[in-house]
């Protein structure tokens, strides 16, 4: 899979750890389809106070690419989780 430039900057600007997105992506809790051809893929982050990293791919490109990945505050109030 290819990282692109945003989705490097992301992980920097944001702190995330690249163990944090192979582990999502290894062993994602959901996973999201949408119809722009992208692959969402979300997990609880113990290290992060149990926030959902979001990991969103293009799975339509070859080879796939990562096109970015941040803590989506939303999913704490859709899955009623805490």
């Amino acid at each position: 899979m290819i990282q692109t430039q945003h989705f490097k900057d992301m992980l920097s600007e944001r702190n995330i750890r690249i163990e944090w997105v192979d582990e999502t992506l290894e062993k994602p809790d959901k996973t999201e389809e949408h119809e722009d051809g992208t692959v969402h893929f979300l997990k609880k982050v113990q290290e992060r106070d149990n926030r959902w990293l979001r990991v969103i791919v293009n799975n339509t490109s070859l080879p796939k690419k990562l096109i970015t990945a941040f803590f989506d505050r939303r999913l704490k109030r859709k899955y009623n989780e805490s």
